[in-house]
C-alpha cells in the first residue's frame, strides 16, 4: 500500500524532510533527494501508519462502545 499525498502536503513534507537533514544531520538535501525520500518510506512503510491508525481507531472504538453499553445498563429499571 503507498500512500498518496495532495501536491500542498507533499512539498510540505519535502520540505520538513530538508529542514530536517540539515537541522539534526548537518547535511543538505535536494528536493529531488528528498521527494525520493518520501516516496520511499510512503511506499514501503505506509502500510504500517496504515494499520496502526486503524489499531488506534479500532481502541477508541471498543472504549467508545463499552462507555456506551454501560450507560444504557445505567438506563435499565430494576423490578
Amino acid at each position: 500500500m503507498e500512500i498518496k499525498f495532495s501536491k500542498e502536503d507533499k512539498e510540505r513534507l519535502i520540505y520538513k524532510i530538508k529542514d530536517y537533514f540539515e537541522a539534526e544531520l548537518d547535511f543538505e538535501i535536494g528536493g529531488f533527494d528528498a521527494e525520493f525520500l518520501l516516496d520511499f518510506f510512503a511506499k514501503e512503510m505506509g502500510h504500517v501508519f496504515y494499520n496502526q491508525a486503524l489499531s488506534d481507531v479500532q481502541m477508541q472504538v471498543d472504549q467508545q462502545f463499552d462507555t456506551l453499553k454501560d450507560a444504557i445498563y445505567d438506563l435499565e429499571k430494576s423490578e
